[in-house]
């Protein structure tokens, strides 16, 4: 096990995870239900298998394409959702 590429990996998703939608969701989930370890669950599990798919999808991308092509296409996609939402209307 790459224990520099792990602690690296949950440094960036940790951080890049504070205040996303899928936390502020997880909230507002939280605040409404009586079952509090039911929304834990279920959140977990959500961002468990989102990051299997990706892992996987990322090992057969990564067989096929170089990976300066998969971070240059990675950085595009960040910008264009970036600008997407600074010219977006709130609410929309």
């Amino acid at each position: 096990m790459d224990i520099k590429a792990m602690l690296t990996t949950f440094a960036l998703i940790f951080l890049a995870e504070l205040g996303d939608k899928t936390q502020l969701a997880t909230l507002s989930f939280a605040a409404g239900a009586k079952s509090r370890l039911s929304i834990f669950i279920g959140a977990a599990a959500a961002l468990i298998l989102t990051s299997l798919l990706a892992v996987a999808l990322g090992s057969v991308v990564g067989q096929w394409v170089p990976e300066n092509y998969v971070k240059k296409a990675a950085a595009i996609l960040f910008i264009l959702l970036g600008a997407w939402m600074l010219l977006t209307p709130s609410g929309t």
